[in-house]
């Protein structure tokens, strides 16, 4: 009971600062979500509740469509990500030695440069190696009615091949983390009883580093599916994902309330996948 006020004073601002920056502006997006319309101003209350934005989202194909495509590109992106940060994790972790702490530091290193430098840097490189002119070249097909489909291919294949670049740190650090909770004298007593490198790694280490490459695959996929400045720098209009619809109807489409109920639907379909994936893959018992 003495610690009690302890406890709460360091609980305290941790709680406040969510409530206040991430649960108080989720709140009031699911406020605007059920206007009709921004008539009167932000903070007018002479309204009456409507569902009609998630009625206009859920019977336009186009929306959904979309939802569908960003979830896709975002999963894609999750997945390349995590597959080329176990490799440069595994080596860190058992083959790095003493120079692991300099190839760390080398990892982090492109978190000291602005995002938005890297996506301009990544643009430039794509435009020199001539996928930009391809793309230009393909569209000259619209006329004939076949260039627009593969053209928004490759524009959003920029996008999987940046963000794949941004992404692969932050993937490597959680499977970095979970490599090194495992016990070394588990694969000592595997090569004792004879098995090879190959059958140790497939059932002792990728198992027990599950938890470590979940959660990168995780922190990738989730604000991936509502990124939008990258697939505006890099791939244009013409790759865009739900995230820059949600961010025109909040910007110059001043259309808040079917951008909430469009954001809301986006967070609910995610939060879905996650539980889904926490159901079908028993973390608890890699933990063990």
């Amino acid at each position: 009971m003495k610690r009690q006020p302890a406890g709460w004073a360091l609980i305290g601002p941790p709680w406040g600062w969510l409530l206040l920056f991430f649960v108080a502006p989720l709140l009031l997006m699911a406020i605007y979500s059920l206007r009709p319309d921004m008539s009167g101003g932000l903070f007018n209350l002479d309204w009456t509740p409507t569902l009609k934005h998630y009625r206009t989202i859920l019977e336009g194909e186009s929306y959904l469509l979309l939802l569908g495509t960003s979830v896709r590109v975002a999963f894609v992106i999750a997945a390349m990500s995590t597959l080329l940060a176990y490799p440069l994790a595994y080596f860190l972790v058992f083959r790095a030695g003493k120079r692991a702490p300099l190839f760390l530091t080398l990892l982090i290193i492109p978190f000291w440069t602005s995002y938005l430098l890297r996506i301009i840097a990544w643009r430039i490189i794509l435009r020199t190696t001539g996928l930009y002119a391809l793309n230009s070249k393909v569209l000259l097909l619209d006329s004939f009615g076949a260039g627009e489909p593969f053209a928004i291919g490759l524009y959003r294949v920029t996008v999987i091949i940046t963000l794949t670049y941004v992404w692969i740190p932050f993937v490597a650090l959680p499977i970095f983390a979970g490599l090194q909770r495992i016990d070394r004298s588990l694969l000592e007593a595997a090569a004792i009883l004879g098995s090879p490198p190959w059958r140790s790694f497939v059932r002792v280490t990728l198992p027990l580093s599950l938890p470590g490459v979940i959660a990168g695959f995780l922190m990738v996929f989730i604000p991936t599916v509502g990124e939008y400045v990258t697939p505006v720098l890099v791939g244009g209009s013409r790759s865009s994902l739900i995230g820059n619809i949600i961010q025109t109807f909040f910007g110059s489409g001043i259309n808040w309330p079917l951008g909430s109920a469009m954001a809301l639907i986006m967070l609910v379909g995610v939060l879905g996948l996650t539980i889904l994936v926490a159901r079908l893959i028993d973390l608890r018992r890699y933990l063990e």
